[in-house]
């Protein structure tokens, strides 16, 4: 929890970038009205965590899931949300979904690069792709033990 009560405010910058994004070009806000928006975004985070934790606690499960705060929602009376927020969350893990995707194909088309670099050097250096490194110095530590042995 939080050490101080300040702590649990939403950042002032934030909220007033989402206050511009949501009104005209050409309108001002005041310092006050930035604060109390602020506030009130505050305590409405805070009641609606609160309350989400309660359904998340009355399921027996110590994880808020989307469907905590559905309900949470709807408890507050903020049913007419619910249908916007599942759309954005749908689009938020498309967007994810997107971006791991492309860095699984970045990151095999890495190892694809790489591969090819190996056998072009083995084809340079007369290395055989298709042996095993391991079996052939298996071989040559065994002939070597057997030269030894022969020699003494």
């Amino acid at each position: 929890m939080a050490e101080r009560p300040e702590d649990l405010n939403l950042p002032n910058a934030v909220v007033t970038r989402i206050m511009k994004e949501a009104l005209p070009t050409g309108i001002n806000i005041g310092k006050d009205a930035r604060t109390a928006i602020s506030k009130a975004a505050s305590v409405f985070v805070l009641y609606a965590t609160s309350c989400a934790n309660n359904n998340a606690l009355k399921g027996k499960r110590k994880t808020i899931t989307a469907n905590d705060v559905y309900s949470a929602l709807s408890e507050m009376e903020f049913e007419e949300f619910i249908d916007p927020i599942k759309g954005e969350l749908e689009v938020h893990k498309q967007a994810q979904a997107s971006k791991k995707s492309k860095k699984a194909a970045k990151s095999k088309s890495k190892e694809t690069v790489v591969s090819e670099e190996v056998d072009a050097t083995n084809d340079v250096n007369g290395v055989d792709p298709g042996v095993d490194e391991k079996l052939v110095e298996g071989e040559d530590a065994e002939s070597k033990e057997n030269e030894v042995m022969e020699t003494s």
